[in-house]
C-alpha cells in the first residue's frame, strides 16, 4: 500500500502535516468544526441581547412610562445579526461583516469552485462550477453552517482553506467577546508526552486532546494509549518501591 501524499499545513504559521493533498492539519480542521458547530448557538446568545429588559411600570407605584430609558443596543449586534454584503477572497475587510454574509460568501466561493455534472439535451455530459449554494433548511446561520460543514472535506482542499480558517475563528472569537459564552475545558490526568507538564486537555466540541503550554495534540486513541503506559509506568515504579 501506497502512503499517503502529506503536505504543508497552510493556516498561520503551523508546522504540522496535510494528508491527503489538503492545505489545513487535521488539528485546524477540527477547529472548523468545532467553530461551525458553536457558531449557531452564539448567535442565539446574541438574539437575546436585542430582547429589551425593561418593563413599562417596573420600579413604580403609579403612573404610567418607563422606570428608567432602556439599554441601548450594541451596535455591533445589530451588525452581526443584521444583512450585509461579504467578499469572502476581498483583501480589505474590516472585521465587521455579520455572520450570515461571511457564511454565505465562503459557501458560495466553494460551491464555484465545487465541480458539478449535467447533461445537455444531446446527453453530453459537461462539467461546470456550481452556480451558488443552497441550504436544505434555507439561508439562516444554523443551515449555512450545517452546509460549510457538508462540504468541508471539500473545502479543505482549496487553496482558500487558510482564509476560510481564519474567518470562521474570528467570527467565533467576536461572539465568544460579546456573549462571554465559550466551551468548557477539561483536564486530563496524564501529563503531555512532549513538555511532560500536566497540562492536556479537551474542549467540548473538539476532537483532539491539547496540551495548554506546549500546544502539542493527541488523538482521544493516542491519549487512551499515552495515559495507559503512564498509568502502568505509575504501578510497575509503586510495586517495585513497595517491594
Amino acid at each position: 500500500m501506497r502512503p499517503r501524499a502529506m503536505t504543508t499545513c497552510t493556516v498561520g504559521h503551523c508546522p504540522r502535516t496535510a494528508p491527503d493533498g489538503t492545505r489545513a492539519c487535521p488539528v485546524h480542521a477540527d477547529e472548523l468544526r468545532a467553530w461551525l458547530a458553536e457558531l449557531p448557538g452564539q448567535a442565539r446568545l446574541l438574539g437575546e441581547f436585542l430582547t429589551p429588559t425593561a418593563t413599562a411600570s417596573q420600579g413604580r407605584t403609579g403612573g404610567t412610562g418607563r422606570a428608567h430609558s432602556p439599554v441601548p443596543l450594541d451596535l455591533r449586534v445589530i451588525t452581526l445579526l443584521g444583512p450585509g454584503h461579504y467578499d469572502a477572497m476581498g483583501a480589505d475587510d474590516d472585521g465587521d461583516a455579520p455572520i450570515a454574509a461571511v457564511l454565505s460568501a465562503w459557501a458560495g466561493h466553494i460551491a464555484y469552485a465545487y465541480p458539478a455534472v449535467h447533461r445537455d439535451r444531446h446527453g453530453t455530459a459537461h462539467t461546470e462550477p456550481c452556480d451558488q449554494a443552497w441550504p436544505a433548511a434555507g439561508r439562516t446561520i444554523t443551515s449555512w453552517c450545517a452546509w460549510l460543514t457538508a462540504y468541508l472535506p471539500y473545502a479543505l482542499n482549496l487553496p482558500a482553506a487558510a482564509g476560510l480558517h481564519q474567518d470562521i475563528g474570528g467570527l467565533v472569537h467576536r461572539l465568544r467577546g460579546l456573549t462571554h459564552a465559550e466551551p468548557r475545558t477539561h483536564p486530563c490526568a496524564a501529563p503531555c508526552p512532549a513538555c511532560g507538564a500536566f497540562a492536556l486537555a479537551r474542549t467540548d466540541g473538539r476532537w483532539h486532546v491539547h496540551c495548554t503550554v506546549c500546544a502539542h495534540t493527541l488523538t482521544p486513541e493516542a491519549y487512551a494509549e499515552h495515559a495507559a503506559a503512564v498509568l502502568h509506568t505509575h504501578q510497575t515504579t509503586s510495586h517495585d518501591t513497595a517491594a
